[in-house]
């Protein structure tokens, strides 16, 4: 999912450099979106390891 999020970012960055706000704007968005993401199921895996343990 970070790499979806890098890929979106990226091409957010180059829309943005060719002066195509509209998709720089939805593309920083959705990047935004799976970023948050990503960072809420990493820390939700990690609290699910520590409950856990090793198996």
């Amino acid at each position: 999912m970070l790499r979806w999020a890098v890929t979106f970012l990226v091409i957010a960055l180059i829309a943005a450099l060719f002066g195509f706000g509209g998709i720089a704007g939805a593309s920083a968005g959705i990047a935004q979106i799976l970023f948050f993401v990503f960072i809420v199921l990493f820390v939700i895996s990690l609290l699910a390891r520590a409950v856990n343990g090793r198996s």
